[in-house]
C-alpha cells in the first residue's frame, strides 16, 4: 500500500495557510513581476495596472525598499527607453506612493544623477529626455525634503501654504524662487518632449509617441498646483515689498505663464490626453499683481483624472492557484500523488469538495450576471421616469413664470392706483376753493378704495396659490433628488457587490472553510439586493402617485387663474373710467405746477452755477499755491547737486529746529486738507498751510544738505539721501493735490516719515556735551581764552626766571646751550601769546557778524559743536605751554630729557593749529583778522621748529660720545660683544614696539574722551572726519627710515601737526 499514515506537521501547516515568510516571498515575487513588466525596453507607455501595483506595494511595506532593491539591478546604462520608463515609474511612485518613499529616494540620489549624466553625454533622443527628467526628479526630491509641509503630490490647502510661507518676507521670497525653479524643470521637460514630436511629425495614437507623452500627465498635475501656489505667493510678496523690487519676479512669472498656457493648449488638443486627463484652461492674461483685488479673480486650476476603465487583459491573481503551465501540471500531479496521494489511485474528498465549490462559484457568477442585467433594466426604467418627471417640472416652471408675469402686471396696476390716489390728495390740499368738486372726488375715491381693497385681497389669494405651487415644485424636486439618490445607492451597491464578489472569488481558493462562509454571505447579500430592488420599485410607484396628484392640482390652479383673469378684466374697466375723470381734473393743476416748477428749476440752476464757480475758484487758488510750493521744493532739491552749494554749512542744532518746524507744518497741512475735503468751498486753511509747509520743508532740505558737508561720510550720505527722499515725497504729495480724483487719497504720511528721518539724523550729529550746559558755553569760551592767556604769561615769566638762574649756576657750553633753548622757548611763547590774542579778536568778529539779534551766549549755544571745539583747542594750548615750561626747567636743571622738550614743541604746534582751524570755520574769507591769524600760525610753527633745532643741537654739544677701544680684543671676545650688542638691539626694538602700541592706545583713548571716536559696533576703532585742508600727522609708531630734517628745513615748512579733530 502506497500510503503515508503520519503526515508531517510542516506539510499540514503549508496546506492550512501561508506563513508570514511565504506572504513576504509572494509579495517580493509580485513586486518583481510588476517592476519587470512596467520598466522594459519596449517603446510603449507604462501600463497603469503595473504602476498601481508598485505604488500599492510601497504602502504595504511603508517605503520603497523593495522597489529600489529591484531597480538598482536594472541595466539602465544599456537602454535609454529603459531609463525613460524608470524615471516615469519613479515619478509616479514619488507622487502617489507612501510618504516614506521620499526618504528612501534620497538615499539613491547618486544613482539617479549618474544615470542622467550618462545619457546627457550621449547623442540619443531618449537620452536627452532622460537627462532632463533626472534633473526634474532631483529637484523634486530636494524641494520636498526642504519643505516637508508640501507632500510630493503637491496638494495642500491655502492655510498650509500660508503657514509654510510664514510672515518673514525673506522666507516668502526664497520659497517663490524655489517654486519658480521647480516649474522651470517641469516646463523644460514638456518642451523637450514636444520638440522631438514636432521633429518627427508623430501622431499621438502611436505607441512610440505615447511612450514619450505618458510622463507629461504627472507634469500637468504638478504644474497646476505650482501655478496656483506661485500666484498666491506673488500677491503676498506684492503686499509686503515695492513693485520695483519684484520686477524680475513678474517677468519670470509671465514667461512661465506663457509656456504653461502653450503646454496646456497643445496637450488638450491631443487625443491621447483627452481620454486620460482633463486639462484645465488658464486665463487669457496673467494676473495683475499690482492690483490687490485681482487675487479674488484668480481661479485655481483643477486637474481631473477620470475613472479608469477596466483593461482588456486578464488580471493577474495576487495569490496563484493554478499558475503552473498545462504541460508541467500532470508531472506535478503525479509527483504529488506518488508522495501524498491515496492508495490505488483513489481521489481525496478534498478534491471533490474543491470541484463542487468551483461549480457553485460558477453558478453564483451566472446568478450575479442576471442580477446585474435586472438592475440595469430597473435603472433604465427609473431614468425614463426621471425624464418624465423633469418634463413635468419644466411645465410647472413655465406655469410659475406665467403666474409671476401676471403678478407683476397686477403690481403695476396697484402702483398706478396709488399714484392716482396721491395726485388726488395733492389737488385737494392745494386748492381749497374747489370743495364741492373735492367732496364728489372723495366719494368716488372711497368707492375706488373699496375696489382697491378687493384687488389687494385677490392679489393675496394669488400669492398664496403661488406659494402652494412653489411648495409643490419643491416636493417634486425632492422626489427627483430621492430618485437620483436611489440610483446612486443602487450603483454603489452593485459596485460593492462586484468588488466583494471578486474578493470572495480570489479568497475561496485559499481555504475551504472560508469558501463556505463566503457562500453564506453571498446568499445574504443577494437577499438584501432583492429587497433593495423591491424597495426601489415601491419608491417608483410612490413617485407616480405623487405625479398624478400634482397634475390634478395643476388643473385646479389653471381654473383659478382663468377666473381671476376675468375678474381682473372687469376691474381694469372700472379703473380706466376713474382714471379718465382724475386725468381731466389733474391736467388743469399740472399746468400751474409746471410753471412753478420751472421757476424753481431756474433758481436752482443759478444757485448751482454760483456754487460751482465758487468751488472752481477755490480749486484754482489751491492749484496756484501747489505750483508755487512745487517751485520752492524743486529749487531746494536742485541745490543738493549744485556745486556752489558745497561750501555752505549748517549746524545739526539748526537742522533739528527746522525739521521740527516742518513737522508741525505737516500737521497743519493734514488738518487743512481734512477741512477742505469736508467743505470744498473754503480752501483758505489748506492754502496757508501749504505755503508754510513748502517754505519750511525746503529750508529743512537746504539745511540738511549744508549740515552733510561737515558730517562724517556715512552720516553725510544718509542725510543727502534723506533730503532727496523728503523732496521727492513732498512733490508726490503735491502732485496728488493737483487732481480732483486723487485729492482725497493725498496723505502726507511719507513726508512726515522722511522729516522724522531728518530730525533723527540731526539729533545723531549733535555734539555730545560733557558736563557743560549749552547756556554756559559762552562763559566757558571767555574763561578758557583768559586762562590760556594767563598760562602763557606765566610761562614767559617762568622762562625769564630760569634764564637768570641758569646764568648764575652754569657757565661755558652748558650756559650757551641753556640760553639758546630758553631764548627759543621765550620766542615761541611770545608767538603763541600773539596768536591767542589774534584768535580772540577774530572770535569776537565772528560772534558779531553771525549772531544777528541774538546775544553772544545764544550764538554759542546755537553753534555748540563749534564752541566745544574752540574750548578744547584753547585748553590744549594752555596745557602745552605749561608742559613746555616744566620740560625746559627739567632740561636746564639736568633732571629731564631733551626729547620731552621736543615733544612739547610738537604738541604746542598741533594745539595752535587746532585753535586756528576752529577759528577759520566760522570766519569770513576776506577777514583781516583771519589773515593775521594765519600769519601768526606760521610764526608759531617757525618758533616751534627753532625750539626743536636748539634742543637737538644742544643735546649734541652736551652729550659725550665715548670712543670704543678695540685693541687687545680677540676674535672670540669681539664675537661675544657683537652678540651682546645684538641682544640689546633686540630688547630695545621690543621695548620700542611696545611703546608704539602703548602710544597708539593712548591716542585712541584720548580721541574717545574728546568725543571724536565713532561709536560703531563693528570694532570700536575711531573714524575721524578730517578737514579737506588739514595735513596728516606722521605716525609716531612707525620706525623712521630716513634721517631727521635739519632745523632750517623744519622751519621753512608751513605744516600743521594734527593733535585732534573736532566736527563743528
Amino acid at each position: 500500500m502506497n500510503t503515508i499514515k503520519n503526515v508531517p506537521a510542516r506539510v499540514l501547516s503549508r496546506r492550512s495557510g501561508h506563513s508570514l515568510e511565504a506572504e513576504r516571498e509572494q509579495f517580493d515575487k509580485n513586486q518583481a513581476m510588476s517592476i519587470s513588466k512596467a520598466i522594459n525596453t519596449l517603446e510603449a507607455p507604462v501600463k497603469e495596472k503595473h504602476a498601481r501595483r508598485i505604488i500599492l506595494g510601497t504602502h504595504h511595506e511603508k517605503g520603497a525598499f523593495t522597489f529600489w532593491s529591484y531597480a538598482i539591478g536594472l541595466p539602465l546604462p544599456s537602454s535609454a527607453i529603459l531609463s525613460w520608463k524608470f524615471c516615469h515609474v519613479l515619478h509616479k511612485v514619488l507622487r502617489d506612493g507612501h510618504p516614506n518613499v521620499l526618504q528612501d529616494c534620497q538615499r539613491y540620489r547618486s544613482n539617479i544623477r549618474e544615470t542622467g549624466d550618462l545619457w546627457g553625454h550621449l547623442h540619443d533622443r531618449y537620452g536627452q529626455l532622460v537627462n532632463i527628467y533626472t534633473k526634474l526628479l532631483l529637484t523634486k526630491i530636494s524641494f520636498h525634503l526642504k519643505h516637508p509641509e508640501f507632500p510630493p503630490g503637491l496638494e495642500v490647502t491655502d492655510e498650509v501654504l500660508e503657514k509654510a510661507a510664514g510672515t518673514d518676507v525673506n522666507n516668502i521670497f526664497q520659497l517663490t524662487v524655489e517654486m519658480f525653479d521647480y516649474m522651470d524643470c517641469e516646463l523644460k521637460l514638456s518642451e523637450s518632449v514636444f520638440r522631438q514630436l514636432n521633429t518627427s511629425m508623430a501622431v499621438s495614437q502611436m505607441s512610440a509617441v505615447q511612450c514619450r507623452l505618458a510622463p507629461l500627465i504627472q507634469v500637468i498635475q504638478d504644474c497646476s498646483h505650482l501655478y496656483h501656489y506661485t500666484v498666491k505667493l506673488m500677491f503676498k510678496l506684492h503686499s509686503c515689498l515695492p513693485a520695483d523690487t519684484l520686477e524680475g519676479h513678474r517677468e519670470r512669472f509671465h514667461e512661465q505663464f506663457r509656456s504653461l498656457k502653450s503646454f496646456f493648449k497643445r496637450a488638450s488638443d491631443m487625443l491621447y490626453f483627452k481620454r486620460l486627463i482633463q486639462i484645465p484652461r488658464l486665463p487669457e492674461n496673467p494676473p495683475n499683481f499690482l492690483r490687490a483685488s485681482a487675487l479674488e479673480e484668480h481661479v485655481k486650476p483643477v486637474v481631473v483624472i477620470p475613472e479608469e476603465a477596466p483593461e482588456d487583459e486578464e488580471p493577474e491573481n495576487l495569490i496563484e492557484i493554478s499558475t503552473a503551465p498545462p504541460v508541467e501540471q500532470p508531472v506535478v500531479s503525479d509527483i504529488f500523488e506518488q508522495t501524498f496521494g491515496p492508495p490505488n489511485g483513489i481521489r481525496d474528498d478534498r478534491d471533490l469538495q474543491i470541484e463542487n465549490l468551483k461549480k457553485e462559484i460558477d453558478l453564483l457568477r451566472a446568478e450575479l450576471d442576471k442580477i446585474k442585467l435586472e438592475a440595469q433594466r430597473y435603472i433604465t426604467q427609473l431614468k425614463a421616469q426621471i425624464n418624465s418627471l423633469e418634463a413635468e417640472v419644466e411645465e410647472q416652471r413655465k406655469q410659475k413664470q406665467k403666474a409671476l408675469v401676471d403678478n407683476a402686471h397686477l403690481q403695476d396696476e396697484l402702483e398706478r392706483l396709488q399714484k392716482a390716489k396721491m395726485e388726488g390728495d395733492r389737488s385737494r390740499g392745494l386748492y381749497l376753493e374747489a370743495e364741492k368738486k373735492a367732496s364728489a372726488t372723495e366719494v368716488r375715491y372711497i368707492k375706488l378704495k373699496e375696489k382697491h381693497s378687493e384687488l389687494i385681497n385677490t392679489h393675496a389669494e394669488l400669492l398664496r396659490k403661488n406659494a402652494d405651487t412653489a411648495k409643490q415644485l419643491t416636493v417634486t424636486q425632492q422626489s427627483q433628488e430621492q430618485v437620483a439618490l436611489v440610483k446612486e445607492q443602487l450603483a454603489f451597491q452593485m459596485e460593492q457587490v462586484k468588488r466583494e464578489s471578486d474578493m470572495k472569488l480570489e479568497d475561496q481558493t485559499l481555504q475551504m472553510e472560508q469558501v463556505k462562509r463566503e457562500l453564506e454571505a453571498k446568499k445574504e447579500e443577494l437577499v438584501q439586493l432583492q429587497q433593495s430592488l423591491s424597495h426601489s420599485k415601491q419608491v417608483g410607484s410612490g413617485l407616480n402617485s405623487q405625479l398624478e396628484a400634482l397634475n390634478a392640482e395643476k388643473d385646479v390652479l389653471r381654473k383659478s387663474v382663468s377666473e381671476k383673469e376675468c375678474e381682473l378684466i372687469a376691474t381694469r374697466g372700472l379703473i380706466q373710467e376713474k382714471e379718465l375723470l382724475l386725468n381731466q381734473e389733474a391736467e388743469k393743476r399740472a399746468k400751474e405746477v409746471q410753471e412753478l416748477q420751472g421757476k424753481l428749476a431756474e433758481k436752482k440752476s443759478q444757485e448751482q452755477n454760483l456754487q460751482q464757480k465758487l468751488l472752481d475758484d477755490q480749486f484754482s487758488l489751491l492749484q496756484g499755491t501747489v505750483k508755487e510750493a512745487e517751485v520752492i521744493l524743486q529749487d531746494a532739491i536742485a541745490k543738493l547737486d549744485d556745486p556752489l552749494h558745497i561750501r555752505c554749512t549748517s549746524s545739526p542744532d539748526y537742522l533739528v529746529s527746522r525739521a521740527q518746524a516742518a513737522l508741525e507744518s505737516v500737521a497743519s497741512v493734514e488738518s487743512g486738507h481734512e477741512r477742505y475735503l469736508a467743505n470744498m468751498a473754503d480752501a483758505t486753511g489748506l492754502v496757508s498751510a501749504l505755503a508754510q509747509f513748502a517754505h519750511l520743508t525746503a529750508d529743512s532740505i537746504i539745511n540738511g544738505s549744508a549740515t552733510s558737508h561737515l558730517a562724517p561720510t556715512d552720516h553725510a550720505d544718509k542725510l543727502t539721501e534723506t533730503c532727496r527722499d523728503c523732496g521727492q515725497q513732498s512733490l508726490n504729495f503735491l502732485n496728488k493735490l493737483k487732481d480732483k480724483q486723487s485729492l482725497r487719497q493725498a496723505d502726507p504720511a511719507e513726508v512726515r516719515r522722511t522729516l522724522q528721518g531728518l530730525l533723527q539724523l540731526g539729533q545723531e550729529l549733535r555734539p555730545k556735551s560733557l558736563d557743560i550746559r549749552q547756556e554756559e558755553l559762552g562763559d566757558m569760551v571767555d574763561k578758557e581764552m583768559a586762562s590760556t592767556s594767563a598760562a602763557i604769561e606765566d610761562a614767559v615769566r617762568r622762562i625769564e626766571e630760569m634764564m637768570n638762574q641758569a646764568r648764575i649756576e652754569s657757565s661755558g657750553v652748558k650756559l650757551e646751550v641753556n640760553e639758546r633753548i630758553l631764548i627759543s622757548c621765550t620766542d615761541l611763547m611770545k608767538a603763541i601769546r600773539l596768536l591767542v590774542m589774534t584768535s580772540t579778536h577774530l572770535q569776537k568778529e565772528i560772534v558779531e557778524s553771525g549772531r544777528g539779534a541774538a546775544t553772544p551766549r545764544e550764538f554759542y549755544a546755537k553753534n555748540s559743536r563749534w564752541t566745544e571745539g574752540l574750548i578744547s583747542a584753547s585748553k590744549a594750548v594752555g596745557w602745552g605751554a605749561t608742559q613746555l615750561v616744566e620740560s625746559a626747567d627739567k632740561v636746564v636743571l639736568h633732571t629731564g630729557k631733551y626729547e620731552e622738550l621736543i615733544v612739547c614743541s610738537h604738541e604746542i604746534a598741533a594745539s595752535t593749529a587746532q585753535l586756528v582751524a576752529a577759528s577759520k570755520v566760522k570766519a569770513e574769507k576776506h577777514s583781516k583778522n583771519l589773515s593775521k591769524l594765519q600769519e601768526c600760525s606760521r610764526t608759531v610753527n617757525e618758533m616751534a621748529a627753532n625750539v626743536v633745532a636748539s634742543t637737538k643741537s644742544g643735546q649734541e654739544q652736551v652729550e659725550d660720545k665715548d670712543t670704543m677701544d678695540f685693541s687687545g680684543m680677540s676674535l672670540i671676545k669681539l664675537k661675544m660683544e657683537e652678540m651682546e650688542s645684538q641682544v640689546k638691539v633686540l630688547e630695545l626694538e621690543k621695548t620700542l614696539e611696545n611703546e608704539r602700541l602703548r602710544l597708539g592706545e593712548l591716542r585712541r583713548q584720548h580721541y574717545a574722551l574728546a568725543g571724536i571716536c565713532d561709536d560703531s559696533s563693528d570694532g570700536g576703532k575711531p573714524n575721524l572726519a578730517r578737514k579737506p585742508g588739514s595735513l596728516k600727522k606722521p605716525p609716531v609708531a612707525q620706525k623712521p627710515t630716513h634721517p631727521l630734517k635739519q632745523a632750517q628745513e623744519l622751519a621753512q615748512e608751513d605744516g600743521v601737526y594734527q593733535a585732534q579733530v573736532v566736527n563743528f
